[in-house]
Parts: structure tokens; sequence; C-alpha cells
């Protein structure tokens, strides 16, 4: 075989293992057999430095002819400085969604809550790896985004968290050099509209709640500590966190206030009116315990309050009420008893007025009420006689 050739597809079929053709068109470019395969390449000096470069082995897409073209433009390459072989190089080292996704948590998930941070690590497990996970992050554009933003449509609540959680992270790419600056690919997807789902608690209901909780206690068919969380969340709008994991460092019952050093929106005092200080006063303290509710481990809190929850709606028929809604059954009676929106979100410990914006429209209903009351007296006041 000889050492040079201009290769042809019948030079390529006549090479044995072992065997290598340099071109006689192409300065460089040769094809060479190694264990069971031909491969094309070009040998070309880059920046001082002799280089290899590998263009591909012989068969689809690699012929004879386009390895040669190939061969030109590395050849174009290397006159300019440019080593594809680092080039390739580099390309490897790029990291992967899933790669900067474990960073993310790892780094970011120590500024955040631990609550928010399960949450993350969640809908990044659940949603967006088995979206984005095996992508290089250069190389997911707004267009792939987007499209899983509308796969995820039949849920636009948690569509609109992964989109959020999704902006954060390639946010912190940004921040970590993996990707350009101003190149998240989340900019400009429009969020689905959420229906809000507002359910509040009559008087009637309120009744009924508070009577199922006499009757279990009386007949301790519950947890006491269970019962006394409902009673606390209804009593004092505060979050089912903020009451599950209440410590009795954190309770002075001489100012009857809930002195919490971190909440979702940082340090907060929770007000307790009477009702609830009395739930506080007769709930038993465990000593081996910090936790004012207890759990069914030694020294924890109770771990899940929901499932006591629904047995108890159950019998209180209210099998749509979410324990969430018992915060937004405090605001509602709070606005009917004539508070002002600031006033309730300050006991809601809100620091952002539109929080508390979505109760604006149960403050409507006690000016509705006065604003009929003053049409009926006006309506119904004796006319004054002129002489």
């Amino acid at each position: 075989m000889p050492a040079q050739a201009r290769i042809t597809l019948a030079v390529v079929a006549r090479l044995k293992p072992g065997d290598t053709v340099w071109d006689t068109e192409v300065k460089g470019f040769g094809a060479r057999y190694r264990a069971t395969a031909v491969s094309y390449f070009v040998k070309k000096r880059i920046n001082g430095k002799q280089s290899w470069i590998t263009i591909g082995k012989h068969g689809s897409p690699w012929t004879p002819e386009t390895a040669r073209k190939k061969a030109l433009t590395l050849a174009a390459d290397a006159a300019a400085g440019v080593n594809p072989a680092e080039i390739r190089r580099a390309e490897r080292a790029k990291i992967t969604f899933a790669e900067a996704a474990e960073e993310f948590l790892a780094q970011h998930g120590k500024k955040i809550k631990p609550t928010t941070l399960s949450e993350y690590d969640r809908l990044i497990r659940t949603r967006l790896l088995p979206a984005f996970g095996t992508l290089k992050v250069e190389a997911i554009t707004h267009t792939i985004v987007a499209k899983a933003h509308t796969s995820w449509s039949e849920k636009p609540r948690t569509a609109n968290l992964c989109l959020a959680v999704m902006s954060k992270l390639m946010s912190w790419c940004e921040d970590h050099d993996h990707i350009a600056a101003n190149s998240n690919p989340c900019r400009r997807i429009k969020k689905y509209a959420e229906r809000s789902r507002e359910r509040y608690l009559t008087n009637s209901e309120i009744e009924k709640l508070l009577a199922v909780l006499d009757d279990l206690d009386a007949r301790q068919a519950e947890s006491p500590y269970a019962t006394a969380a409902i009673r606390l969340l209804l009593l004092t709008g505060a979050r089912l966190s903020e009451i599950t994991t209440l410590k009795w460092k954190y309770v002075d019952l001489e100012t009857a206030t809930l002195w919490l050093p971190d909440s979702k929106t940082g340090k907060k005092a929770i007000r307790l009116n009477p009702q609830a200080v009395a739930v506080l006063t007769t709930l038993p303290r465990m000593h081996d315990n910090p936790f004012v509710i207890v759990g069914h481990r030694d020294g924890a809190p109770i771990i899940n309050l929901h499932k006591p929850w629904w047995r108890i709606r159950a019998l209180a028929g209210l099998d749509d009420m979410r324990i969430h809604d018992l915060r937004h059954s405090f605001a509602s009676i709070a606005i009917n008893a004539g508070a002002s929106l600031a006033m309730v979100g300050k006991l809601l410990g809100h620091t952002q007025q539109q929080t508390t914006a979505r109760y604006a429209h149960l403050a409507d209903d006690p000016l509705r009420q006065l604003n009929n009351q003053i049409g009926a007296a006006i309506a119904g006041k004796p006319k004054e006689h002129t002489s």
C-alpha cells in the first residue's frame, strides 16, 4: 500500500490494519486503519505545536470527499490558531443541567429556608431533571423552556413554580459563568393565570368545628396536641409550620405573644388572644420535648397534621377545607370585625402589602352593609315641612 495517494473509496478499501495513507491533494490529510475501522484525520501545526485532529470513522457521513472538505476547513482553522481538539474538550467540559442543579442546591440551598429548599428539590427532581437533565446549560434555549412550560399546563400553579425555580437556577448559572450574562432562557415566558382558591369558614361552620374538637378532647379520641394545633391555627392565623415547629421557649404567656426567631418572612411576633392563651395554658408540657405540639417520637414535634385534620374536617362536614384555609378564615373574621387591610397584614405577618390585598374584596362587605344602612336611614327620614 503506497504511503501517499489521492484518497478515494478504492484506496480506503485496500487499507489493512496498521496502514496509513497520506493524501496527495490536501497536505496533512490522511486515513489510517486502526483496530477494526478506517479513520480520517488531519495533521497540522497549531501555534507552533504539532496536532493530530481526528475527523471521524469511514462511513456515513465521512467519505473520502466529505472528510477532505472537513480537512480543508480544519486546516484553515489551524492557520488562524484555532485548535478544534481544544474546542471539543471545552465542549465536553461544559456543565449539564443535572450537574448545575446539583451545585445549585448545594450552594444556594444554604441561603434559603429548609422548607423552600425541599420544594426546590422536589420540583427539580420530578419536573426539571426529566425535561433538561442531560442538556448542557448553554444549550437550553427560550424555546426549549417554553415548550416544557406548556407541557406542564395541566397544573398551572406547578408549571409556574417550575418556571420560577428554573429561572432562579439559570440566573445562578449566569452568576457562576456557566452561561453568558443576561442569557436566562426563562425571561419573557408568560406564566399561566392561576385561579385563587378562597374558602372561608362561616360562623356556623366555626361552631361545628369547635364542637367536634371539644367532643374529640372529651372522648380522648384524637391527640390533644393535634386538636390544640387546629385551635391555634384558627385563633392566631399563623402558618402551619409556625405552629407545628413552635417551641415553648418562644411562648410568652405574660405578654400573650409568640416570639418566633424565624418564619417565612423572618423574625416575627404573633399576638395571642385570650382563647389562644387558654389553649396553651391547658396543653400538657412534655419535659423532655421542647416543642409545643408534640409528635410520636421522643423530643420531636408533630410530623403530619394533615391526617388528623382530614379526620376532624370529615366529622365537621368540611371536606373541602384545607388547613391553610384556617388562616384565610382568621383574616376574614378580622375584616368582618372592622379591621383594616393594614391591620390584618400586621396580624398575619405579611411584609408585602399586595399579599394582604387578596382579602380586599372581604373588606367591601362591611362597607356595603354600612352603605345600605345609610341608604335605608336616608330613605326613611321624615320630610321637613316648610312654611
